[in-house]
């Protein structure tokens, strides 16, 4: 995942939570905010302490950058969005989290079928 579609501060976190649009599963929550004149969709990844140690928490961001690597193509490109981990996402393997996200991105249409 290239550093240019990736969200790091804290600015544009707190504009997708407060003006975005969310949707959930048991293992995903996802916020999402359309923005105009993007070429490529942006990612923000939260894995909270209260999930496991540092190496369970990078653990499950590699799986989710790796599953948005996969499904590049599909992935609506005017879109910022903040995918947020919750526990039952630390006993999960890679294709139960690209699954799991893959749920939560067709819910919200940000998934081409």
């Amino acid at each position: 995942m290239k550093k240019a579609y990736r969200l790091k501060k804290n600015e544009e976190f707190q504009l997708v939570f407060k003006k975005g649009k969310s949707f959930a599963n048991r293992q995903l929550v996802i916020y999402y905010l359309a923005k105009t004149g993007q070429e490529h969709y942006r990612i923000g990844l939260s894995v909270s302490k209260k999930i496991g140690n540092a190496v369970v928490r990078n653990r499950i961001k590699r799986y989710l950058r790796q599953a948005f690597l996969e499904l590049d193509e599909q992935v609506a490109d005017t879109y910022d969005i903040i995918v947020i981990a919750r526990k039952p996402a630390k006993d999960m393997d890679f294709h139960q989290i690209k699954k799991s996200l893959m749920h939560v991105l067709s819910k919200s249409r940000l998934l081409a079928r």
